[in-house]
């Protein structure tokens, strides 16, 4: 499309970005949950959940699924909107790479779909799903460096230095 993402990666609070649109690592239900999710759901206040319902009623009767993404209002968020995503579980037996990368790619085109030129990312199933930091850190990268889209700027907000230093390296 002949727009340069730039990619810049900080450690920091996903809930506090000032950009067009943040990325919930969710889980299918929509329903909020635990670390991120649950930290979005809690800063956003009820319109995000309350959005998430009515996308559970109308298109999504069986919840999000992996791979997907979704948006709705930020609430009470600095963000414009929440792209809610549902990373896979990591499996040492079965190469799910493909459904994380299409994590990020989906919320991409959502981002387009909704004229959403900064958005924030987290580490998309690095946590409690078990994803090894420096692999998922990788996949992140390369699908949003060639990811057709017009967002201009993807920013990866890290929790922890580990995960920080993981996204640097792999942004190079």
């Amino acid at each position: 499309m002949g727009i340069m993402t730039r990619i810049e990666t900080v450690r920091g609070d996903i809930t506090e970005q000032q950009v067009d649109a943040v990325v919930n690592a969710a889980n299918s239900s929509l329903l909020g949950g635990g670390g991120v999710d649950g930290a979005i759901h809690r800063k956003g206040g009820p319109r995000i959940l309350s959005e998430c319902r009515d996308l559970r009623a109308s298109h999504y009767g069986k919840g999000l699924r992996t791979g997907q993404a979704v948006a709705t209002t930020a609430g009470l968020l600095p963000a414009r909107w929440v792209i809610h995503t549902v990373g896979p579980v990591w499996s040492a037996t079965e190469d799910r790479s493909e459904l994380l990368a299409s994590c990020y790619r989906q919320s991409l085109r959502v981002a387009d779909e909704l004229g959403a030129a900064t958005v924030a990312f987290p580490a998309i199933s690095t946590g409690i799903y078990g994803w090894p930091m420096d692999d998922g850190a990788r996949i992140a990268v390369e699908t949003v460096r060639t990811a057709e889209t017009r967002v201009t700027l993807v920013r990866f907000v890290l929790f922890d230095a580990r995960a920080l230093e993981a996204f640097t390296t792999a942004v190079g």
